[in-house]
């Protein structure tokens, strides 16, 4: 007998395409009021012509250099360049270095991406075990000990947190540099710290900095998410079933525990990211982070308007990609309305 059409995979598949051009127009919609909003800054914070040409320029030098950057246009048109411009990673030229914000932007990014991947690494292997410590150890002293720890970091300021490991391990124990990048090996046009001793030095104060915070909010997640996993019914008839503690807790809790931790960490990723700007500034390393803090001291509008793009840009990929994970692994999110289908 030919055996019908799987209906169930062509409706989830329905879905998804539905689910994926739905987030995509929502994401389209959230990056040009982004673009809009940069743009804004070179209308109403401070004049290019001015800040390219100084106060001592003729008018007719002026009127030439806002004509050639297109500044006498009707405001529409410099919108839709700006757009046009900023989908090919182009925002022009820094004003306070002369160079174009793509390629500085290009030279900061691999250090703001590898201080961020190494403080979320650092939140995720120390963060998930003592987050399960605490759910399977609670009442206890270490537990109270380690909640009490995550309460101090979640409370924390990251200045202050950086300040602090800076006089201890610097300034007092002298062991670890209080500033830069250290030695970088550069791999064609992208440079890192990670295979160089150097720079591994370098970057373990602020890596742990930048890391605490989230640390400590994956630590309190996982023990209420392991507190919730074990009051469930098929944990007690795993129990009933007679499976040692340790399959219960690893092979059933810690898994479905999990979930919603990975998505929330996906989605702290790029926080880490557009946040590591305070811990940048603190330890004086040279991420997009200390070069937009520069560029608001210089009222560098081409750098912060990149920036902002693409700090949005990365936000919002990040939660693109979470949401279709979570909507591939959560059935409850296929079920639309009622009469839509699944049986």
């Amino acid at each position: 007998m030919r055996r019908r059409p799987d209906d169930a995979g062509v409706a989830f598949n329905a879905l998804m395409l539905a689910f994926v051009l739905r987030r995509l127009a929502q994401a389209i919609l959230v990056m040009l009021s982004v673009a809009f909003i940069a743009f804004m800054l070179f209308q109403y914070v401070g004049d290019p012509v001015t800040n390219l040409l100084g106060q001592d320029a003729t008018q007719e030098q002026r009127d030439q250099l806002r004509r050639d950057l297109g500044l006498d246009q009707p405001f529409p048109v410099q919108f839709a360049r700006f757009v046009g411009n900023a989908v090919q990673g182009e925002f022009g030229l820094s004003l306070r270095q002369g160079r174009k914000v793509s390629a500085l932007i290009a030279e900061r990014f691999p250090a703001t991406l590898e201080l961020s991947l190494v403080a979320a690494l650092i939140a995720l292997v120390v963060g998930i075990p003592l987050g399960v410590y605490a759910a399977l150890r609670r009442g206890s002293v270490g537990s109270q000990a380690v909640m009490t720890l995550s309460l101090l970091g979640v409370s924390l300021p990251t200045f202050l947190i950086g300040i602090l490991l800076i006089l201890v391990f610097s300034v007092q124990l002298k062991v670890l540099p209080s500033f830069g990048r250290g030695d970088v090996v550069q791999i064609g046009a992208w440079s890192t710290g990670l295979l160089s001793v150097d720079g591994w030095k370098h970057l373990i104060l602020p890596s742990i900095t930048l890391s605490v915070f989230q640390l400590a909010l994956i630590m309190r997640l996982v023990r209420a998410e392991m507190l919730e996993v074990l009051r469930t019914d098929y944990i007690k008839f795993a129990r009933a079933r007679g499976l040692q503690d340790r399959a219960v807790y690893f092979g059933h809790a810690l898994k479905n525990t999990l979930v919603p931790v990975i998505t929330i960490t996906g989605l702290q990723l790029g926080s880490l990211i557009a946040f590591a700007i305070i811990t940048e500034t603190v330890f004086q390393w040279p991420g997009m982070g200390l070069l937009f803090i520069q560029a608001v001291q210089f009222a560098d509008i081409p750098v912060m308007a990149a920036y902002l793009c693409l700090i949005s840009l990365i936000f919002v990929v990040i939660n693109l990609v979470v949401d279709l994970l979570y909507f591939a692994v959560d059935p409850r999110l296929r079920i639309e309305r009622p009469g839509g289908g699944g049986h």
